[in-house]
């Protein structure tokens, strides 16, 4: 468990707009990713007939058809209790063993820091 307040505030910005992304959309989970040059990529669930992606691998998929080489963090904003096996190994992917990866709820309450790989 990680206090909210205590986040660097690059990763509170994360949180944030994470947060904001389910909110504004209507959507079980919101995510944000920073990487490694401190863009960001932002983006909901996406639940179609065809095509069903959480919001993290979302996030991940639009930070590399960007063009984002890596990842420095990731957040989701979800009521689930903890993070897909899947969603970590998709921020892995792209940002490589360690990359810090935070749940939130939906007050934006910090729950779980892992680091992948």
């Amino acid at each position: 468990m990680t206090e909210s307040s205590a986040l660097d505030p690059e990763d509170r910005k994360i949180v944030t707009l994470a947060r904001s992304a389910r909110a504004r959309n209507g959507v079980p989970e919101g995510a944000a990713v920073r990487d490694d040059t401190g863009r960001t990529y932002v983006a909901g669930t996406v639940d179609l007939a065809s095509l069903k992606l959480s919001a993290l691998r979302t996030a991940v998929a639009m930070a590399v058809a960007s063009g984002a080489e890596s990842l420095e963090a990731a957040a989701v904003v979800s009521t689930a209790g903890e993070l897909s096996a899947d969603d970590v190994a998709a921020v892995g992917d792209l940002g490589g063993a360690g990359t810090v990866v935070l749940l939130a709820g939906t007050d934006g309450e910090v729950r779980e820091t892992v680091r992948t790989g």
